[in-house]
């Protein structure tokens, strides 16, 4: 008896627990789902295609500007920022999943060269610590460790990104060379416009399908959004577009339109931006080879002066004399 009512515990316990899992996934998954760069992670084994657009684009599709900073050159095995530029206007206001306005988020994706990577926690100076504060990066995938993503994240504080990374060491990793290296970075603020299965986000402009008139705006009460019935002009027949909530009408009930015609605004503040810089791997000895040239030719000039000194003062002995 009492083993027949620990089990009933145990799957009341349990029956509760998924229930209230279940609860908090639908809760967040939708800001989950719209979350990126995890679709490139899902979606594509390699950010950047051959042709050199980053994937983040095929979603965001207002072009924006995007800054990297690296320096000229780095030594091997040493800890150096790549710091990545998002700039938009602070003061602007996305549309959320729900059709509300809030922040704006931004992210990156930091591809780097073979054999560079992030840089290990025990490895990161200090001031570098305080630009990181609590960002979590992470790799693209087990096998791409050289690229890396962050996001989304606050825009208002982090729309200047600072990404520690570590250069490789040659005398260790054979496949590393001291060579001038391309660095790529793609960024971006806001919400995409397209969802990688081709459906439009409510971030976006929405079309008439159809030519003809509009029969009836119907606003939804449940969720938000509108139904706009159109009487198609080629047969008839009523269609309906569904706009979800966010997007805001600029069509009105007995308004004629055409097919593709836009029947909201575009409330899309954010896009999506691109951008590339170079970095040389520097051999210790190149540098040590270029300090040593330049103080023999220093050597050389004082030697010279000292020689022009003394020749001068043989004349002037010789010429008293």
């Amino acid at each position: 008896m009492q083993h027949r009512k620990l089990n009933n515990l145990i799957s009341k316990w349990v029956t509760r627990s998924i229930f209230v899992l279940i609860c908090i996934n639908i809760g967040f998954w939708p800001s989950i789902s719209e979350a990126y760069p995890i679709f490139a992670q899902q979606g594509y084994e390699n950010p950047r295609e051959a042709t050199g657009r980053i994937v983040c684009a095929n979603c965001h599709l207002a072009k924006k500007s995007v800054d990297l900073e690296v320096p000229q050159s780095v030594l091997p095995n040493t800890v150096f920022e790549a710091v990545v530029k998002i700039p938009y206007d602070l003061q602007v206001k996305q549309v959320l999943a729900n059709g509300k306005k809030g922040s704006i988020n931004v992210g990156a994706v930091l591809i780097l060269p073979e054999g560079f990577e992030l840089a290990p926690s025990d490895r990161i100076p200090p001031e570098i610590k305080e630009k990181i504060e609590n960002l979590f990066f992470e790799p693209y995938s087990s096998n791409k460790k050289n690229i890396l993503v962050i996001g989304p994240i606050p825009g208002k504080k982090y729309s200047e990104i600072v990404f520690p990374i570590l250069s490789p060491d040659p005398a260790t990793d054979k496949e590393a060379h001291y060579l001038k290296y391309p660095i790529h970075v793609g960024g971006n603020r806001g919400r995409g416009q397209i969802y990688p299965n081709g459906n439009k986000s409510n971030n976006t402009v929405y079309n008439a399908s159809v030519t003809g008139k509009i029969e009836k705006i119907l606003r939804k009460e449940k969720g938000g959004g509108y139904e706009i019935k159109i009487n198609d002009l080629s047969d008839g027949h009523e269609v309906i577009d569904i706009i979800p909530p966010g997007p805001e009408l600029i069509i009105s009930e007995g308004e004629s339109v055409k097919i593709d015609q836009p029947l909201t605004n575009n409330p899309n503040v954010g896009g999506f931006g691109q951008t590339d810089a170079e970095i040389v791997l520097q051999d210790p000895l190149r540098i040590q080879g270029l300090l040593l040239f330049f103080v023999s030719i220093i050597l050389a000039q004082i030697f010279l002066v000292l020689k022009k000194k003394q020749f001068e003062k043989v004349q002037l002995a010789e010429m008293n004399f």
